[in-house]
């Protein structure tokens, strides 16, 4: 018999296994950059807002879009924690903890503020700071109309600034105190939550005044105003009845009182300071109301094709024929005064629109987009006249097809 053998094999040691490629390779965690790192970033990309939640990445405002911000990593609770150190004191974390909603403001010295909104959502903690510049813009850097000037002119009355949230209502009554605190002697009281701009006093004297730090409540402030010998009074929200009512009595007892309303339209204004009231008592609000206002101002912002966003605003000034208008309640007559009213200042939001376009500032798509009217933006665009100075390119008004998509 052949003998068996059992061979032995050698076991060698397996040899290391080679490092992973670099594209393999894990990368580290970005680190969570401050709020104030983040404040510059926005800064830089020309952000209104910065947007900050719990289980998502940071975000920005820009020109109207929400962008992610992609230098940080995701905000988890610990984050935001650390975020509400940074921008809350001591007493306002605990105002935040107990109430889940809390508005306030940070400055930093020499570069600008933020208005910040904390609240509490279904992910957790969230805040929304919104960048606002130490320089108070003027009425002519924002390009508004010259007639703004003449309205916050007046001795007294009632000046409503209307529009959707973010639609640069405040930057506008910033612009119009500014313009008053460079051109007369006055005190101008305001009553903000919170205060946005810092107007430090020139020519008048000004008293700002932000809820939760100046004054417990804003109802208080409000009912101690007129005993402060203001000239003008701004207040920062028409939000209720307390509120117009001691507007109306301000504006009725020689002060200039200037406020904000979330409405589209100027005419939707006094409707919705009337619904504050109970059926049977609109009669005689209508009387005050109209008797009380000077004008209504009502704006939104539209992306401009070189760069920035522009108000584009409806004016209604408060002449004795749109008095009695608004006293019958006819609006339809009253609209069409604001039309055909061009040389005192008036305008509807088609003129602005169509101007905006014929002039190269806006595009066409944007204006449609928010014209209460296309068809009459259409008639407007095709009557507005070739002009070089103003557009090149009529065809490109003449052309278009305005009908909705």
């Amino acid at each position: 018999m052949d003998e068996h053998f059992t061979f032995q094999f050698p076991v060698s040691k397996l040899p290391p296994l080679p490092p992973p490629p670099p594209e393999k390779l894990v990368q580290r965690q970005k680190k969570p950059i401050s709020i104030q790192q983040m404040v510059r970033d926005a800064h830089l990309k020309k952000a209104s807002d910065i947007h900050i939640r719990v289980g998502e990445l940071p975000r920005f405002r820009i020109q109207g879009e929400m962008q992610i911000y992609q230098a940080t990593e995701v905000v988890t609770p610990t984050i935001f924690e650390a975020y509400l150190g940074e921008v809350l004191s001591a007493a306002a974390r605990v105002r935040f903890a107990e109430t889940k909603e809390l508005d306030t403001a940070i400055v930093y010295p020499g570069f600008l503020r933020c208005r910040v909104n904390c609240f509490e959502t279904l992910t957790g903690g969230a805040m929304v700071l919104r960048l606002i510049t130490l320089d108070v813009p003027t009425i002519d850097e924002l390009e508004l109309p010259t007639i703004l000037k003449e309205i916050v002119n007046k001795k007294q009355g009632l000046i409503l600034v209307t529009g959707p949230t973010g639609s640069g209502k405040s930057t506008t009554l910033a612009a119009m105190i500014r313009h008053l605190n460079e051109t007369t002697a006055k005190h101008i009281v305001t009553i903000e939550d919170p205060i946005e701009y810092i107007h430090p006093s020139q020519k008048c004297l000004i008293s700002q005044r932000e809820v939760g730090l100046h004054t417990d409540e804003f109802h208080h402030a409000l009912r101690s105003v007129l005993r402060e010998d203001p000239d003008v009074i701004l207040i920062g929200e028409m939000r209720d009845r307390l509120t117009v009512d001691t507007a109306l009595k301000a504006a009725q007892t020689g002060h200039l009182v200037l406020g904000t309303l979330h409405t589209k339209n100027t005419l939707g204004a006094i409707n919705r300071l009337l619904n504050i009231y109970n059926p049977e008592e609109q009669a005689a609000m209508r009387v005050q109301i109209v008797d009380s206002l000077v004008a209504i101002i009502a704006q939104m912002l539209l992306p401009k094709t070189d760069g920035g966003r522009k108000a584009v605003m409806e004016i209604l000034i408060n002449t004795p024929t749109m008095q009695d208008y608004l006293l019958q309640g006819e609006q339809t007559e009253a609209y069409q005064l604001m039309e055909a009213s061009s040389n005192e200042g008036m305008q509807v939001i088609n003129d602005a629109l169509c101007e905006l376009m014929l002039t190269g500032q806006i595009t066409i798509e944007n204006a449609i987009a928010v014209s209460p009217d296309v068809g009459d933006l259409r008639r407007r665009a095709l009557n507005g006249g070739f002009d070089p100075a103003r557009s090149t390119r009529r065809d490109l008004y003449t052309d278009y097809d305005y009908s909705p998509r």
